[in-house]
Protein backbone atom coordinates (compact mmCIF):
# COMPACT_ATOMS: atom_id res chain seq x y z
CA UNK A 1 0.00 0.00 0.00
CA UNK A 2 1.18 3.51 -0.82
CA UNK A 3 1.10 6.25 1.83
CA UNK A 4 1.68 9.90 0.94
CA UNK A 5 3.09 12.14 3.68
CA UNK A 6 2.76 15.92 3.25
CA UNK A 7 4.86 17.45 6.04
CA UNK A 8 7.28 20.39 5.98
CA UNK A 9 9.19 19.45 9.16
CA UNK A 10 12.04 17.38 7.70
CA UNK A 11 12.87 15.56 10.94
CA UNK A 12 9.26 14.43 11.40
CA UNK A 13 9.00 13.54 7.71
CA UNK A 14 12.10 11.35 7.83
CA UNK A 15 10.95 9.62 11.02
CA UNK A 16 7.54 8.85 9.57
CA UNK A 17 8.99 7.64 6.29
CA UNK A 18 11.53 5.34 7.97
CA UNK A 19 8.97 3.77 10.29
CA UNK A 20 6.27 3.31 7.65
CA UNK A 21 8.80 1.84 5.21
CA UNK A 22 9.93 -0.57 7.94
CA UNK A 23 6.28 -1.63 8.33
CA UNK A 24 6.17 -2.53 4.63
CA UNK A 25 4.36 0.49 3.19
CA UNK A 26 5.47 2.28 0.03
CA UNK A 27 6.03 5.90 1.10
CA UNK A 28 5.83 9.04 -1.03
CA UNK A 29 6.71 12.42 0.51
CA UNK A 30 6.16 16.10 -0.15
CA UNK A 31 7.10 19.21 1.87
CA UNK A 32 4.95 21.73 -0.01
CA UNK A 33 1.16 21.82 0.00
CA UNK A 34 0.63 22.37 -3.73
CA UNK A 35 3.20 19.72 -4.66
CA UNK A 36 1.55 17.27 -2.28
CA UNK A 37 -1.91 17.93 -3.70
CA UNK A 38 -0.62 17.29 -7.24
CA UNK A 39 0.94 13.99 -6.17
CA UNK A 40 -2.26 12.92 -4.37
CA UNK A 41 -4.36 13.66 -7.46
CA UNK A 42 -2.03 12.10 -10.02
CA UNK A 43 -0.62 9.04 -8.24
CA UNK A 44 -2.25 5.94 -6.77
CA UNK A 45 -2.28 6.66 -3.04
CA UNK A 46 -4.01 4.49 -0.41
CA UNK A 47 -3.73 6.89 2.54
CA UNK A 48 -2.59 10.46 3.19
CA UNK A 49 -0.83 11.74 6.31
CA UNK A 50 -1.41 15.48 6.11
CA UNK A 51 0.10 18.31 8.16
CA UNK A 52 -2.06 21.43 8.53
CA UNK A 53 0.50 24.25 8.52
CA UNK A 54 2.23 23.92 5.14
CA UNK A 55 3.87 26.27 2.63
CA UNK A 56 2.02 26.74 -0.65
CA UNK A 57 -1.37 25.47 0.55
CA UNK A 58 -2.59 24.56 4.02
CA UNK A 59 -3.81 21.12 5.00
CA UNK A 60 -7.46 22.15 5.35
CA UNK A 61 -7.59 23.31 1.73
CA UNK A 62 -5.80 20.17 0.52
CA UNK A 63 -8.24 17.98 2.44
CA UNK A 64 -11.24 19.87 1.08
CA UNK A 65 -10.06 19.58 -2.53
CA UNK A 66 -9.12 15.90 -2.24
CA UNK A 67 -12.42 14.88 -0.65
CA UNK A 68 -14.14 16.45 -3.64
CA UNK A 69 -11.91 14.76 -6.24
CA UNK A 70 -11.07 11.51 -4.41
CA UNK A 71 -13.76 11.01 -1.72
CA UNK A 72 -12.54 7.48 -0.93
CA UNK A 73 -8.97 8.55 -0.09
CA UNK A 74 -8.50 8.25 3.70
CA UNK A 75 -6.81 11.25 5.32
CA UNK A 76 -5.20 11.50 8.76
CA UNK A 77 -4.53 15.11 9.76
CA UNK A 78 -1.31 15.81 11.66
CA UNK A 79 -0.80 19.12 13.44
CA UNK A 80 0.93 20.79 16.35
CA UNK A 81 -2.37 22.33 17.34
CA UNK A 82 -4.41 20.51 19.95
CA UNK A 83 -7.48 22.68 20.41
CA UNK A 84 -10.96 21.28 20.00
CA UNK A 85 -11.75 23.90 17.35
CA UNK A 86 -8.93 22.72 15.08
CA UNK A 87 -9.89 19.09 15.66
CA UNK A 88 -13.52 19.67 14.72
CA UNK A 89 -12.53 21.78 11.71
CA UNK A 90 -10.40 18.95 10.32
CA UNK A 91 -13.08 16.33 10.89
CA UNK A 92 -15.85 18.51 9.47
CA UNK A 93 -14.12 18.87 6.10
CA UNK A 94 -13.75 15.13 5.73
CA UNK A 95 -10.60 14.00 7.52
CA UNK A 96 -10.89 10.37 8.65
CA UNK A 97 -8.74 10.76 11.76
CA UNK A 98 -6.66 13.35 13.57
CA UNK A 99 -3.47 13.20 15.64
CA UNK A 100 -1.62 16.03 17.40
CA UNK A 101 2.13 16.54 17.73
CA UNK A 102 3.96 15.34 19.66
CA UNK A 103 2.75 11.78 19.05
CA UNK A 104 4.27 8.36 19.48
CA UNK A 105 5.07 6.25 16.42
CA UNK A 106 3.17 3.21 17.79
CA UNK A 107 0.05 5.37 18.18
CA UNK A 108 0.34 6.73 14.65
CA UNK A 109 0.90 3.26 13.19
CA UNK A 110 -2.15 1.99 15.08
CA UNK A 111 -4.25 4.81 13.62
CA UNK A 112 -2.98 4.08 10.10
CA UNK A 113 -3.91 0.41 10.47
CA UNK A 114 -7.32 1.28 11.94
CA UNK A 115 -8.22 3.68 9.12
CA UNK A 116 -7.10 1.26 6.40
CA UNK A 117 -8.97 -1.60 8.08
CA UNK A 118 -12.14 0.48 8.46
CA UNK A 119 -12.09 1.50 4.80
CA UNK A 120 -10.99 -1.87 3.39
CA UNK A 121 -13.23 -3.56 0.75
CA UNK A 122 -14.68 -6.13 3.14
CA UNK A 123 -16.11 -3.29 5.25
CA UNK A 124 -17.68 -1.46 2.30
CA UNK A 125 -19.79 -4.16 0.67
CA UNK A 126 -22.92 -1.98 0.48
CA UNK A 127 -22.93 -0.41 -2.99
CA UNK A 128 -26.54 0.71 -3.40
CA UNK A 129 -29.47 1.13 -1.04
CA UNK A 130 -32.99 2.54 -1.28
CA UNK A 131 -35.56 3.62 1.30
CA UNK A 132 -38.70 5.69 0.86
CA UNK A 133 -38.07 7.91 -2.17
CA UNK A 134 -34.29 7.93 -1.60
CA UNK A 135 -31.74 5.96 -3.65
CA UNK A 136 -28.09 5.89 -2.52
CA UNK A 137 -25.18 4.74 -4.66
CA UNK A 138 -22.11 4.42 -2.43
CA UNK A 139 -19.87 3.37 -5.31
CA UNK A 140 -20.61 6.40 -7.49
CA UNK A 141 -21.36 8.76 -4.58
CA UNK A 142 -24.73 9.64 -6.10
CA UNK A 143 -28.05 10.19 -4.34
CA UNK A 144 -31.46 10.74 -5.89
CA UNK A 145 -34.85 11.56 -4.40
CA UNK A 146 -37.73 10.98 -6.81
CA UNK A 147 -35.09 10.88 -9.59
CA UNK A 148 -33.79 14.32 -8.53
CA UNK A 149 -30.08 14.37 -7.70
CA UNK A 150 -29.06 15.46 -4.19
CA UNK A 151 -25.44 16.13 -3.19
CA UNK A 152 -24.06 14.47 -0.05
CA UNK A 153 -20.57 14.87 1.40
CA UNK A 154 -18.28 11.87 1.84
CA UNK A 155 -18.87 12.03 5.60
CA UNK A 156 -22.63 12.01 5.09
CA UNK A 157 -22.30 8.88 2.93
CA UNK A 158 -20.23 7.27 5.68
CA UNK A 159 -22.89 8.11 8.28
CA UNK A 160 -25.66 6.68 6.10
CA UNK A 161 -23.67 3.52 5.47
CA UNK A 162 -23.21 3.05 9.22
CA UNK A 163 -26.93 3.65 9.80
CA UNK A 164 -27.82 1.09 7.12
CA UNK A 165 -25.46 -1.47 8.64
CA UNK A 166 -27.25 -0.91 11.99
CA UNK A 167 -30.82 -0.27 10.85
CA UNK A 168 -33.46 -0.50 13.61
CA UNK A 169 -30.65 -0.32 16.21
CA UNK A 170 -29.93 2.58 18.55
CA UNK A 171 -26.75 4.28 17.33
CA UNK A 172 -25.04 6.40 19.96
CA UNK A 173 -23.31 9.66 19.03
CA UNK A 174 -20.03 8.32 20.41
CA UNK A 175 -20.38 5.27 18.13
CA UNK A 176 -20.60 7.55 15.09
CA UNK A 177 -17.63 9.65 16.23
CA UNK A 178 -15.53 6.52 16.72
CA UNK A 179 -16.63 4.49 13.69
CA UNK A 180 -17.19 7.25 11.11
CA UNK A 181 -14.67 9.88 12.21
CA UNK A 182 -12.27 7.38 13.75
CA UNK A 183 -11.25 9.74 16.55
CA UNK A 184 -10.85 8.02 19.91
CA UNK A 185 -10.89 11.17 22.04
CA UNK A 186 -14.37 12.53 21.40
CA UNK A 187 -14.16 16.24 20.48
CA UNK A 188 -17.91 17.00 20.71
CA UNK A 189 -21.22 15.30 19.99
CA UNK A 190 -22.42 18.59 18.49
CA UNK A 191 -20.52 17.62 15.33
CA UNK A 192 -22.71 14.52 14.95
CA UNK A 193 -25.92 16.45 15.65
CA UNK A 194 -25.08 19.01 12.96
CA UNK A 195 -24.48 16.28 10.38
CA UNK A 196 -27.75 14.56 11.27
CA UNK A 197 -29.58 17.87 10.94
CA UNK A 198 -28.15 18.35 7.44
CA UNK A 199 -28.94 14.76 6.42
CA UNK A 200 -32.56 15.22 7.48
CA UNK A 201 -32.80 18.42 5.46
CA UNK A 202 -31.54 16.56 2.41
CA UNK A 203 -33.26 13.18 2.76
CA UNK A 204 -36.43 13.56 4.84
CA UNK A 205 -39.69 14.80 3.31
CA UNK A 206 -40.38 16.74 6.52
CA UNK A 207 -37.05 17.35 8.34
CA UNK A 208 -38.86 18.66 11.43
CA UNK A 209 -40.84 15.42 11.66
CA UNK A 210 -38.40 12.75 10.40
CA UNK A 211 -39.62 9.25 9.57
CA UNK A 212 -36.29 7.55 8.83
CA UNK A 213 -33.53 9.16 10.95
CA UNK A 214 -35.09 9.26 14.40
CA UNK A 215 -33.76 10.80 17.60
CA UNK A 216 -33.74 8.48 20.60
CA UNK A 217 -33.78 10.89 23.52
CA UNK A 218 -30.88 10.40 25.91
CA UNK A 219 -29.25 7.78 23.67
CA UNK A 220 -28.63 8.77 20.04
CA UNK A 221 -30.34 7.90 16.77
CA UNK A 222 -32.15 5.08 15.02
CA UNK A 223 -32.46 4.52 11.27
CA UNK A 224 -35.84 3.14 10.15
CA UNK A 225 -35.92 2.37 6.40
Amino acid sequence: MAILIIEDDISILRGLKDNLTFEGYQVITATDGREGLTIALEKQVDLLLLDIMLPGMNGYEICRKLKKEKPDLPIIMITARGSEMDTVAGLDIGADDYISKPFSIPELLARVRAVLRRLSPENTEIETYSFGNVSLDFKKYETTINHRQVELSSKEYAIMKYFIEHEHEVVHRDDLLEKVWGFDITPTTRTVDNYILELRKKLEEDPSNPKHILTIRGAGYKFIP
